[in-house]
């Protein structure tokens, strides 16, 4: 069974994201865990100090608010998605959006993680809001980030950027495998050079990928002399994706790519969901 963990401030973008994941995952045996965080703007050293009186109040009104919400999304989804393979548990908590994340992924062995996200307001540069960035960096599971706004269609393209610097496992890749046979899919595998051949260690992590994708439709490309960000919004242009898919290796492009407040001036919006996949699992 998968354990997926869907974190929710409440917003259209949060709930628009848990809809992707049951229509993601329809056909998967899942238990869900509805994930809500707070931690009231009057939190402060008076309140660390003491639960009784004026403050303790304040944040049961706003947990009980919290449990009554998660309750009632559970609720709507049981009547919408009417799904027998589906289950849920709602986490109601008083604590940093990140540090619980953490300690549920730890705890109860999340598969995955599917969150909603933003860009930065006003900066068309910055790809995701602040959570999302440091859940990816964080996370010791993958991460499904899905646009405000984008509604679901099923993953028949897949993209997948690579170096060639990862070593590549079949656990690493299990979750992006489930999505790809259940839709059956196909991976588009996206190499971007810059003018120098592959080195041994890349060509080896290369066959071992190749061998991982036997069973799955795939096609690999070489792009030359193209800044990573171009080539992947060119090949968008090319070719209609649903899902892009990447490794988060720290020696590969990837944190230059997306953790930098600009990227090389080339904008790149991010308008489908991102599957980001850690290097060690």
């Amino acid at each position: 069974m998968e354990k997926i963990l869907l974190p929710t401030d409440f917003s259209d973008n949060a709930l628009n994201a848990i809809n992707y994941a049951l229509n993601l995952y329809k056909g998967e045996n899942c238990k869900f865990y509805l994930l809500n965080t707070y931690t009231p703007i009057i939190y402060n050293y008076d309140y660390r100090m003491s639960t009784s009186g004026y403050l303790g109040d304040v944040v049961d009104v706003i947990r009980e608010n919290s449990k009554e919400k998660l309750d009632e999304i559970e609720k709507k989804l049981k009547e919408k998605f009417n799904n027998s393979k589906h289950q849920f548990e709602t986490i109601s908590s008083f604590s940093l959006l990140t540090d619980k994340i953490k300690d549920i992924v730890d705890e109860y062995a999340i598969d995955l993680i599917i969150m909603g996200t933003k860009g930065a307001t006003g900066a068309k540069e910055v790809l995701f809001g602040t959570n999302t960035i440091h859940v990816i960096k964080k996370s010791k599971c993958p991460v499904l980030a899905v646009p405000d706004g984008f509604f679901f269609e099923e993953p028949k393209e897949i993209l997948f950027p690579t170096d060639y610097k990862v070593d590549y496992s079949d656990k690493q890749i299990q979750n992006f495998k489930t999505i790809v046979n259940a839709f059956n899919s196909r991976v588009h595998i996206l190499n971007v050079s810059h003018g120098i051949d592959l080195s041994e260690t890349q060509n080896t992590n290369k066959a071992i990928l190749e061998k991982l994708f036997t069973a799955i439709k795939h096609t690999s490309y070489r792009v030359d002399d193209k800044p990573i960000p171009q080539a992947i919004n060119e090949f968008q242009k090319s070719t209609y994706i649903q899902l892009l898919v990447m490794i988060n290796n720290k020696h590969s492009f990837f944190e230059n790519l997306f953790f930098k407040p600009v990227i090389n001036q080339i904008g790149f919006h991010l308008n489908i969901p991102f599957l980001v996949i850690p290097a060690k699992m």
